[in-house]
């Protein structure tokens, strides 16, 4: 098919030429004398990134999946009690991974149309007087049901039970594209991966790791070898790694935090909200309905829409690949089939979204979805345009 595919699932997302270009070079000795400024730079805007001077990077050549793993295997022993929400199929795999660790699982179920409460968080967390749990488990936005909890009241409802848990955080689809106040809001591991806000390809794991983290892991019995991040921590300091890393990768990283830093973080949030804004206005202006209940919670890196009841949200899937070159996120774990997801996250602009808008109009048509042709497109037009002519002074 010719022309562009437009890639507007929640990840992987677009990669930039720039940071192709980035990493189309020669690969380099990785124990060679290159590789530590490489390593300097993208540990240093990753931190800007995260919102962290006190927290430590750790990369892994790994999934997102990978990283998760990372932060349990060096905070939780086997039997250690965590205190984890399933509220989307993330934080559902979240969980799973921490009970094959061996770790006792309180998980609390929560429909799959919000985030995280705060004020249940410290209701659990002020009825365990003997401090039983090791840790908190959170997704900060979760992309099964497009919803994004606040951190910042998590944090706050921890101090409010006077509670020792550590916080750990999947920020896989968050970091790089919603603000992340890592040393604010108290998170002790922060999780996250390459290629959602980063704008890479897919393969590398990274962390964000607090000091009272590091500490935990030096006490921590769970078998581990390459997810033990002491021998990286102490290589990456040096600018190097214990493995081989995934070099090329860390020269697109290194271009990412660049490409990030030259835009101003603060832009690239407001730009975020901005788009997510226009699409959810569009799939308003169509006739369907947003999946997340509350709108605070409505994430800005991607929008959950339910189809009408007997139409299958995969059709329209499906439809937008065969007919129309447009990859949409199918509806997962128990939201299969009710939903298609759309991303709006990495390297992104207002026209791409336009033409995003568009292509999902079409979709749902051809899927037998009655929806206002052009009626999504004006209003994301007339969002953007609103947005411009408030920008502009006097």
């Amino acid at each position: 098919m010719s022309g562009r595919h437009f890639l507007q699932i929640p990840g992987p997302t677009n990669v930039p030429d720039r940071i192709l270009r980035a990493m189309d070079r020669p690969v380099i000795d990785h124990r060679g004398p290159d590789l530590p400024a490489v390593v300097e730079e993208a540990v240093a805007g990753l931190k800007r990134i995260f919102g962290s001077t006190r927290g430590e990077i750790v990369i892994y050549p790994s999934s997102g999946t990978g990283a998760n793993e990372a932060s349990l295997v060096n905070t939780v022993s086997p039997g250690d009690r965590v205190l984890a929400f399933n509220m989307g199929q993330f934080s559902h795999l979240y969980n799973q991974c921490a009970r094959k660790m061996g770790a006792a699982v309180d998980e609390v179920d929560l429909p799959w149309d919000g985030g995280v409460p705060a004020e249940l968080v410290e209701e659990r967390l002020a009825g365990d007087t003997g401090h039983q749990y090791r840790a908190v488990m959170v997704v900060h936005n979760e992309t099964s049901n497009g919803a994004t909890t606040d951190l910042a009241a998590i944090r706050r409802a921890i101090d409010a039970a006077r509670h020792p848990a550590l916080l750990l955080v999947d920020m896989v689809s968050s970091a790089g594209s919603l603000e992340v106040q890592f040393d604010a809001w108290g998170i002790d591991v922060a999780v996250s991966g390459a290629q959602k806000g980063l704008m890479l390809p897919p393969g590398l794991g990274i962390l964000c790791v607090s000091p009272r983290a590091l500490e935990a892991s030096s006490k921590v019995t769970t078998p581990r070898y390459y997810f033990d991040w002491r021998p990286v921590l102490e290589e990456m300091h040096r600018g190097y790694f214990p493995y081989t890393p995934s070099t090329l990768s860390l020269y697109g990283l290194r271009e990412s935090v660049r490409m990030l830093q030259e835009e101003g973080l603060a832009n690239v949030y407001a730009r975020h909200r901005r788009l997510a804004e226009g699409v959810r206005r569009a799939v308003v202006a169509m006739g369907l309905a947003i999946h997340c209940r509350r709108p605070a919670e409505y994430s800005n890196t991607l929008t959950v829409v339910r189809t009408p009841e007997g139409v299958d949200a995969n059709a329209v899937v499906r439809l937008a690949a065969e007919r129309l070159h447009l990859s949409l996120g199918l509806g997962l774990g128990r939201l299969r089939g009710r939903v298609f997801r759309i991303g709006h996250l990495g390297a992104l602009n207002e026209l791409e979204v336009l033409a995003t808008v568009g292509g999902v109009e079409m979709a749902c048509a051809l899927a037998g979805i009655r929806v206002s042709v052009g009626a999504g497109v004006a209003a994301s037009q007339q969002y953007f345009l609103d947005q411009y002519a408030a920008a502009v002074p006097g």
